[in-house]
């Protein structure tokens, strides 16, 4: 195998590793961010619960998502 074709491909597995990962990641995370939600949240909103908890738990993880993408942009802008 070609040394180039060798460093794409190693290239592209630590690409498509690095973004499972960050899926597992996410998807663990939006898990806790649920029961969060459920168990602490909806409990206390006396009208709808599950519509209100669903919307508190958008504008949480929105809110997570802009400060991450965030502090990412400042980070590669100072690099």
């Amino acid at each position: 195998m070609p040394k180039k074709l060798r460093m794409e491909l190693i290239r592209q597995l630590v690409t498509l590793s690095t973004a499972g990962f960050g899926f597992v990641a996410a998807l663990a995370w939006n898990e806790a961010i649920q029961t969060f939600v459920n168990e602490y949240i909806a409990k206390y909103v006396a009208v709808g619960p599950v519509i209100v908890s669903k919307f508190i738990y958008a504008v949480i993880i929105t809110s997570f998502a802009v400060f991450v993408t965030y502090q990412l942009s400042k980070l590669v802008k100072e690099e």
